[in-house]
C-alpha cells in the first residue's frame, strides 16, 4: 500500500472554524482562477499549516465587495494531522494550535497576495488584516457548516440623507449611497409583504437545479445614531443574489418609484425579469449563523435543508 493510499484510509474527524472578513478587497468567497477569493487564500493558509490540500465547506458564499462579520466554514481532516498539532510535548490543543498557525499562514498568504498585486508601500499590510479568526473546534461528522444552519442573519448598510452623504470616507466602503431620504416607514409595512414562505424567483438569480423557495423569518429598516439606515434580514437560508434583490426593491418603494401592489404582485406571481436591480454589495454583511445542537441535531437539520422545498 502506497503512502498516498493509506492517508486515504486514515481515520478523519471534522473541524468547525468561525471567522470574519472585509470582503472589499475580494473577489466574492468561491475560488476563482486568477482572482483574489477568501476560499482561495484560507485554503491556501491551510495548506501551508497541514502541507496538503485541504477543501472547504462555507456556510454561506458571498459576493464580491460583500463582507461577513460571522462566517462559519467545515474541513475534514486525517485524525494524526490534528493529533500532531499538539506539539512535541503534548500540553497545547489543536484548536489552540490551529488558530494561532493559521494566523501566521493567512498572514503569509495575504503578503504574498499584495506582492502579487503591487499594492504602494503605504497600503501595505492593509490587506493582511482583512480576514480574522475566531474560534476552532472538532466537531461531530454530521456537522455540515451549510446544510445543518438554522438560519442566516444579514446587515445591510445605506446612505440616504444629504447632511450625512459625505460626511465620512469611511460609509463608502460599508454602505450604499442613495439620493434623497427614504421612506422607512412604508419600506417597513411592504417588508411585511414578504415575510413567510415564498418562492422568491422574482428576487433571485435561480441556479439549475435549485429551488428559489424561502422562509423570510425578518426584514426591518431603522435609522442609527450616526444617520445610517440599517436593514436586519433573516432567513432559513437565500437564493442568490436575494438578500440585494430584496433591498433594492424596497428602497424603490422607500424612494416612492413602486407601490405596494407592485411588490406584493411580485410576491403571488413569482417571475424573473428587469423590473429590480440590485444593491450595492459594499452595504451587504453576513452577520450571524445559528446551528442546532449535538450530532442528532446537525444531522436532522442538514437532511432537512437538502429536502426538495415546495409550498
Amino acid at each position: 500500500m502506497t503512502l498516498e493510499t493509506e492517508k486515504l484510509y486514515q481515520p478523519r474527524l471534522r473541524v468547525r472554524l468561525d471567522f470574519a472578513y472585509d470582503g472589499g478587497p475580494f473577489a466574492g468567497w468561491a475560488k476563482q482562477p486568477g482572482l483574489l477569493t477568501v476560499q482561495g487564500v484560507i485554503e491556501e493558509a491551510l495548506a501551508l499549516v497541514f502541507r496538503q490540500p485541504i477543501y472547504t465547506t462555507v456556510a454561506g458564499r458571498t459576493d464580491a465587495g460583500v463582507h461577513a462579520l460571522h462566517q462559519v466554514l467545515h474541513f475534514d481532516l486525517a485524525q494524526d494531522a490534528w493529533e500532531l498539532l499538539r506539539g512535541r510535548d503534548g500540553n497545547l490543543a489543536p484548536e489552540q494550535a490551529l488558530i494561532r498557525k493559521l494566523r501566521g499562514a493567512l498572514s503569509r498568504a495575504l503578503a504574498d497576495a499584495e506582492a502579487q498585486l503591487g499594492l504602494p508601500s503605504r497600503f501595505q499590510g492593509l490587506l493582511q488584516r482583512a480576514i480574522t479568526l475566531s474560534s476552532c473546534q472538532q466537531v461531530p461528522p454530521s456537522f455540515d457548516a451549510r446544510f445543518s444552519a438554522l438560519e442566516r442573519s444579514y446587515r445591510y448598510l445605506i446612505e440616504d440623507r444629504e447632511e450625512v452623504l459625505g460626511s465620512s470616507p469611511l460609509n463608502r466602503q460599508i454602505a450604499w449611497q442613495i439620493r434623497g431620504e427614504l421612506d422607512l416607514e412604508l419600506m417597513n409595512r411592504a417588508a411585511q409583504e414578504l415575510l413567510g414562505l415564498h418562492d422568491f424567483l422574482s428576487f433571485c438569480k435561480p441556479r439549475e437545479g435549485a429551488t428559489t423557495i424561502r422562509e423570510l423569518r425578518e426584514l426591518t429598516f431603522h435609522r442609527r445614531q450616526d444617520g445610517l439606515v440599517e436593514a436586519t434580514i433573516r432567513a432559513d437560508a437565500f437564493c442568490h443574489n436575494m438578500v440585494r434583490t430584496l433591498i433594492a426593491s424596497l428602497v424603490m418603494v422607500g424612494e416612492g418609484k413602486k407601490d405596494l401592489a407592485w411588490l406584493r404582485g411580485r410576491v403571488q406571481e413569482p417571475i424573473r425579469d428587469s423590473q429590480v436591480r440590485l444593491a450595492a454589495p459594499r452595504g451587504l454583511a453576513l452577520a450571524a449563523i445559528s446551528y442546532p445542537q449535538g450530532e442528532e441535531g446537525y444531522r436532522r437539520q442538514a437532511d432537512q435543508a437538502r429536502a426538495q422545498r415546495s409550498l
